[in-house]
């Protein structure tokens, strides 16, 4: 299956631009480790360049053209993007595929998840002008006060590389249904889908600057993005470490942040699940996007009265689990993303076991697999809380597991943790579950499965996983200002001030 890569430039003020130092970047695929194309390496100069055109497009026409604009004109183009990702989702199903090395399946789930983002809020777009005005109630007959929601400006969006075009919709959408202008700044490991949603927007005559797609470098792009004093809110979905340092750069202009960052998430498994059906959540809950996920339920939490059968049971699921190059039919787990992160992975393994700790099974390249960054799904058992692979993030098919005996037990063992971004109970005891999903320190609790994700569900987390809410009708309101308006509605005079003799 042969897949070409289109050539792109960045997307400047509606217009394809070469970057202003003529850099590039080459493109790897992960399961076949040869380059498949470059794009486009952006530096500071292009970053000028494309926050001028964003704050023309906010200013043009007296912002009649964008930022003040009916919610239903920009509605209008949100479907029109819709639209045209669904016409080619099987296109950029195979690029995603290629580029970051996802499951050919798992591809296409996302590329109808990013039309369903964009319609989602082209909706909510088209409900915004009924909510403008809305009255306050005051204690004082002589008040009347109301409130505006404007476009917080123009906003700066930097994505991760393991949903590349899924999370660049859960910020473009928003932000561009609340009518702010974005400058996107994709992963420099997996852009492709990124320039193809620039094509996208030039075909359906986006208005020139709402938009601007700047790949490239973290440091050499992302960072003058973050900092710059034009830009007025960043939204960021990546690593703790970058988060930390874009929310300094931030800091400098005391400019909003919303942060989705890593995490270690917890899966409790109690004892009265059915062990098949168990099973298969907690691989997908660890081994889904090839382990490369924030809130991976990465730390099995085991009930240790069926703890040798589960794992048991799990092992079985596990080495079942189709590893191949991602566009090969029934493809369920596919290669590390670079080399990079596929060496990081193998340290954390090799790590774990100088620590004491046993490999379940996993661990390793797949012996059919001569190229590619593949590493078999691995199962660790006998950690302690304080070894590496129990507390920092893997971003890789690494699941550890650590028994419990009684409830509270296995809730100090969930949130014993720096993250709290996703969490999963597991048990046949609803009423359990109510109370242990309560008592979860985490942004997203998942009762009887792990990571499903809709995109009229509030998204984010607590503590090092950041702070903000993305998706839903809290992700509009991540771009949007408040504005209170307050009219004095008495013919009488306020009477604070003695009034001067007339003349």
């Amino acid at each position: 299956m042969e897949v070409q890569v289109p050539s792109r430039q960045l997307l400047i003020d509606g217009e394809w631009r070469e970057p202003v130092l003529k850099k590039r970047i080459p493109i790897i695929n992960p399961a076949t480790e040869q380059i498949i194309g470059d794009i486009p390496a952006a530096t500071a100069e292009d970053v000028e360049l494309a926050v001028a055109a964003a704050r023309r497009a906010l200013s043009r026409n007296k912002g009649k053209d964008w930022a003040s604009a009916s919610g239903a004109v920009r509605a209008k183009y949100l479907r029109a993007i819709a639209a045209k990702i669904t016409e080619r989702k099987s296109e950029l199903a195979k690029l995603e595929a290629i580029d970051c090395g996802k499951p050919l399946d798992e591809a296409a789930w996302d590329i109808d998840d990013v039309a369903g983002c964009f319609e989602y809020y082209a909706d909510l777009a088209d409900g915004l002008d009924a909510k403008q005005k809305a009255p306050v109630s005051l204690p004082m007959e002589t008040f009347k006060s109301y409130v505006l929601k404007e476009p917080i400006g123009v906003v700066g969006l930097i994505t991760p590389w393991n949903y590349p075009l899924l999370m660049a919709a859960w910020k473009v959408a928003p932000a561009l249904a609340a009518g702010c202008a974005a400058i996107l700044k994709p992963s420099e490991l997996a852009s492709i889908t990124c320039l193809e949603l620039a094509e996208v927007c030039r075909e359906v005559g986006l208005p020139s600057g709402v938009l601007n797609i700047l790949t490239g470098l973290g440091p050499e792009a992302g960072a003058p993005l973050a900092a710059h004093p034009n830009v007025d809110k960043i939204a960021f979905t990546g690593s703790t470490a970058t988060g930390s340092k874009v929310m300094t750069a931030a800091a400098q202009m005391v400019k909003p942040v919303s942060l989705e960052l890593g995490g270690k998430s917890p899966i409790i498994v109690f004892e009265d699940v059915d062990l098949d059906k168990t099973s298969e959540w907690t691989a997908f809950g660890c081994f889904w996007t090839n382990g490369q996920i924030c809130s991976a339920t990465s730390r099995l939490i085991l009930h240790e009265s069926i703890a040798k059968e589960f794992l048991d049971r799990l092992v079985k699921w596990t080495k079942n689990i189709k590893i191949s190059d991602p566009l090969e039919e029934g493809c369920r787990l596919g290669p590390i993303v670079s080399e990079g992160q596929y060496e990081k992975v193998l340290k954390f393994i090799s790590t774990a076991k100088s620590e004491g700790a046993t490999i379940l099974c996993g661990g390793v390249r797949p012996e059919h697999l001569k190229k590619g960054f593949f590493v078999e799904p691995t199962i660790i058992t006998d950690v302690t809380t304080s070894v590496q692979i129990w507390r920092e993030e893997v971003f890789g098919p690494v699941l550890c597991v650590k028994t419990f005996s009684t409830e509270e037990e296995a809730l100090e063992l969930a949130n014993d943790t720096h993250y709290g971004l996703g969490a999963a109970v597991v048990s046949n005891d609803l009423e359990r579950c109510d109370r242990v999903s309560k008592a979860l320190q985490a942004g997203v609790v998942w009762i009887n499965c792990s990571q499903p994700c809709f995109c009229q569900a509030p998204w984010g987390g607590n503590k090092r996983s950041g702070f903000g809410r993305e998706l839903g009708e809290w992700g509009l309101d991540n771009y949007l200002s408040v504005k209170q308006v307050t009219q004095y509605v008495s013919n009488e005079p306020w009477g604070w001030y003695v009034s001067p003799p007339k003349l």
